[in-house]
């Protein structure tokens, strides 16, 4: 019966592993998206002014580039938004090596 529980105890573990796991790849894709977003926005935007969407993007790259320079200049911004995506993989981190104790308790 203990290597049942054993068993229950890691696949809990390696589910909790995956949802982490997911939602850190979820939270920095997101980072590297949103430029993107804005750069399909801008294009769509000055498609609907009559602008040719390739024009569109050559006029808006340099636009996101300046929003991204804003973003990166104001104080603490970026070092808090890195410093959320590293507090949930420490959390995650945390959470499943908790599971060891839990495993080892049940041995």
């Amino acid at each position: 019966m203990k290597k049942v529980n054993v068993a229950l105890v890691r696949l809990v573990q390696f589910v909790v592993f995956i949802i982490f796991t997911f939602v850190v790849i979820v939270y920095f894709g997101a980072m590297v998206l949103i430029p993107l977003d804005a750069l399909v926005m801008i294009s769509k935007l000055l498609g609907v002014m009559g602008i040719n969407t390739f024009v569109g993007v050559i006029i808006g790259l340099p636009i996101v580039g300046y929003l991204g320079k804003m973003v990166y200049e104001t104080p603490g911004l970026v070092a808090m938004i890195m410093g959320t995506g590293m507090d949930l993989m420490k959390t995650g981190k945390d959470k499943v090596e908790a599971f060891n104790e839990i495993a080892e308790s049940i041995k």
